[in-house]
């Protein structure tokens, strides 16, 4: 008889098959499809196979046999391994809590108490909450919502983001987690409604209606590190402003930011310094520069830092900036730890299309000669506008140097590199000053680290550097360094069960507190933050919703329902803005903007359409009122989140029915979300790389309509695609009106191109 031993040894019990056969029926009794007879004898006889045998060995091999059945025909055995994870959570949090694990969850006062007293929680949450509503909000607690995990979506959310003590012992369990995010973004609301808010921000969370940012769901009620996900800087073209931004840069990745930087004002290679011509070295020693950044200061210990710098197309150095990622070359003029991006005029595709000639400046000699930037202007029309006006008057200057080349030989790196790399990624800045509700305040020069966020930049410079009283004074003027706030609907869950219309208001909520709550360590990045309170509300799941519906990814059902379900979102989100202007006033430049006079609301077509929602009255409302965001949707890539949630990420199409996540002890194996026999083969028989791309890219048009900023929008190609056809993709995105597109990923790198065939398929 096989012996088991609990307690380190001090406990020994004879071991009970029929006890661990009730155990595993207990745990499948949701799921009568899932046969578990065989799974109670697997385990069965690997414990018998040995005299003595640790209980946690049982747990771990009853984990490893639970893994090896989920698979697209019967997924819901990820449930019941989540169960299993679920009990050795449980039994480790009342270990170090002390209380009993039957009860699932102990004391909520207690553990709030405990990790305050050791420096894990923040404060605030005793000084902001008595004992009594800490209590009341125990109560709220509902373990059973512990159910709705998969297992890879447990041991995400338990692996990286529940609080431990500094040994890394469980302390905090998934519902507390929830419960904190809650009570840290309502903790600045009025007495008199915190505690409803509180628990409606609980009730989002728990059920997984919706997911916040990484930061945020990681750093909540913690004692260090900020909520918010997205940050860009502009950089200044002088010593002091470059080496400024890297220092800003460090310090937001330190406490867990992805990072993009416009790199367009700084002079280009061989420019002068002076006077004295030739002395510029480029953009890129300062790119190699904040490579090293990203590798030596790591977020939070969790991830290697984020950074993503943006170069305009007409940029001198833009062929070194293209070829930057490469896996050949120079490895001197290599930045393999950070992502690149295209800023691109209208005017360039146009000359790609028409296989004509393209012009590159440099930035710092057009500002000397011309007496403009030519970054700081954008097309007003399709078509027409100042920045080619500008453009043309460099091109036809005698005094500006400029080299000529071929603009489809451009567009040829970038194809190279994005076949190579899945970088650089697209920003189609014309398109996006023009769709700038903001437009009053600023210009948007660059995106982000993952290209869903469109918002008013400019560079910090400083002014001056003085001493007094034996102290250095250094006085700055300072920019707009944008700040991005992220949450994001879960579709396939909130639309299925129909909760947008409660879902919204409180999401709004807790995104714009998490502006007053946030102490961001570079002051420019706060004043930004404030002047604009500008928020980021997202969606994932999108395939995993047409999954459910049976609505294949391929038609013009897909399109048509992404544009009525992201109109919908956007009156949501917007009405919940003016409203929470009308209580807490609207944002500090609002005067001006295109919400104050209508503009925004007659430029996407809502005040003359048919639809069943009254636009002419929020549109009323809004001039009345404010709004409390001046940036307000973006679509982020959230897979980590939508993994947690037990969805697809983002907008993309699943990329594979099946895959294994690789862990050091064994492999979790992974299914599309909500897969059956039926949406298997309407909905998910064509995955990511054998989905035409171009109806993915109807759909994000349908979208872009009704997202003020933007999404972060993959393009899935075979690595055998043609470079025409690539070419065709963007030219598609382009002219659709799409803000930007993210990674090029195709099947895998290529590092067989040659020149010579994509001369043959582009010229």
């Amino acid at each position: 008889m096989t012996v088991i031993t609990k307690n380190s040894g001090k406990r020994k019990l004879e071991f009970d098959q029929d006890r661990l056969s009730a155990f595993i029926e207990k745990l499948a009794a949701d799921y009568p499809e899932l046969q578990t007879e065989s799974l109670q004898r697997k385990v069965a006889g690997y414990v018998t196979s040995r005299d003595e045998m640790k209980a946690s060995e049982i747990t771990a091999e009853l984990t490893r046999t639970s893994l090896e059945r989920i698979q697209k025909e019967e997924p819901n055995w990820t449930y019941v391994t989540a169960a299993v994870h679920l009990k050795k959570l449980y039994k480790s949090a009342s270990k170090n809590r002390v209380y009993e694990a039957s009860k699932r969850y102990g004391e909520f006062y207690s553990l709030i108490t405990t990790l305050t007293n050791i420096g894990i929680y923040n404060p605030m949450l005793l000084e902001t909450y008595s004992k009594e509503q800490i209590n009341e909000l125990e109560s709220e607690i509902d373990a059973d919502r512990d159910k709705l995990f998969t297992y890879i979506g447990l041991r995400t959310l338990a692996d990286r983001y529940l609080a431990t003590d500094h040994k890394g012992n469980v302390y905090e369990l998934p519902q507390e987690r929830f419960m904190i995010i809650a009570m840290t973004v309502m903790s600045k609301e009025p007495k008199s409604m915190r505690m409803h808010y509180v628990k409606e921000a609980y009730w989002a969370l728990s059920n997984l209606y919706m997911t916040v940012a990484t930061p945020t769901l990681s750093n909540a009620g913690k004692s260090y590190g900020q909520l918010s996900s997205c940050f860009i800087d502009t950089v200044d073209d002088s010593l002091q402003g470059i080496f400024d931004s890297n220092t800003d840069i460090a310090n937001l990745s330190k406490n867990g930011g992805g990072i993009g930087v416009y790199l367009g004002k700084i002079r280009s290679r061989g420019s002068a310094i002076k006077g004295f011509e030739g002395a510029s070295s480029g953009v890129l020693p300062w790119m190699k520069q904040l490579n090293n950044t990203a590798v030596s200061v790591d977020q939070l210990g969790q991830r290697k830092g984020a950074i993503a710098t943006y170069l305009d197309i007409w940029h001198k150095d833009i062929y070194p900036f293209l070829d930057a990622k490469l896996n050949n070359g120079d490895e001197r003029q290599r930045t393999h730890d950070i992502f690149t991006g295209v800023c691109i005029p209208d005017i360039f595709m146009e000359q790609v299309q028409k296989r004509g000639d393209w012009y590159l400046f440099d930035p710092h000699e057009v500002r000397r000669v011309m007496g403009y930037s030519l970054e700081d202007f954008y097309d007003e029309k399709r078509g027409e506008g100042s920045f080619r006006e500008k453009y043309d008057e460099c091109v036809s200057c005698n005094d500006l140097s400029k080299v000529k080349v071929s603009a489809i030989n451009v567009m040829k790196r970038i194809l190279k590199s994005q076949l190579e790399t899945g970088t650089p990624f697209m920003f189609y800045r014309d398109e996006v000053n023009r769709q700038n509700a903001n437009k009053h305040a600023g210009m948007i020069y660059s995106s982000n680290l993952c290209t869903e966020i469109m918002q008013n930049q400019s560079a910090t410079v400083m002014t001056e550097q003085t001493t007094k009283d034996g102290k250095i004074i250094i006085t700055k003027d300072p920019g707009d360094f944008v700040v991005c706030n992220l949450s994001s609907i879960s579709l396939a869950k909130a639309v299925i069960e129909g909760v947008l219309e409660r879902l919204i208001p409180i999401q709004v909520r807790m995104l714009d507190n998490v502006i007053d709550l946030n102490t961001i360590p570079v002051l420019q990045a706060q004043f930004t933050n404030q002047k604009y309170r500008a928020i980021g509300l997202g969606t994932f799941g999108w395939h995993h919703l047409l999954a459910l519906k049976q609505i294949e990814w391929e038609s013009d059902k897909a399109v048509a329902y992404a544009d009525k379900l992201y109109e919908k979102i956007a009156y949501l989100t917007i009405q919940s803005s003016m409203k929470l202007a009308e209580e807490k006033g609207a944002y500090p430049i609002f005067e001006g903007s295109e919400w104050s006079d209508g503009t925004y609301f007659e430029r996407k077509g809502y005040t003359s359409a048919v639809s069943e929602l009254d636009w002419k009255e929020l549109q009323a409302q809004v001039k009345q009122f404010g709004i409390r965001n001046a940036y307000l949707m973006a679509v982020a890539p959230n897979s980590s989140t939508a993994l947690i949630a037990g969805s697809s990420a983002t907008i993309d199409p699943v990329f594979r029915n099946e895959y294994s996540e690789e862990k050091k002890d064994f492999k979790i194996p992974v299914t599309a979300p909500g897969i059956t026999k039926e949406n298997f083969e309407k909905v998910y028989k064509k995955t990511a790389y054998l989905i035409d791309q171009q109806w993915s890219i109807k759909q994000n048009t349908a979208r872009q309509k009704h997202i003020d900023q933007a999404s972060s929008f993959n393009l899935y190609v075979p690595n055998t695609i043609k470079a025409t056809d690539m070419l065709d993709l963007h030219i598609a995105v382009w002219d659709s009106g799409i803000k930007t597109s993210y990674y090029f990923r195709s099947t895998s790198s290529n590092d067989d191109i040659k020149e010579e065939v994509w001369e043959e398929n582009l010229d």
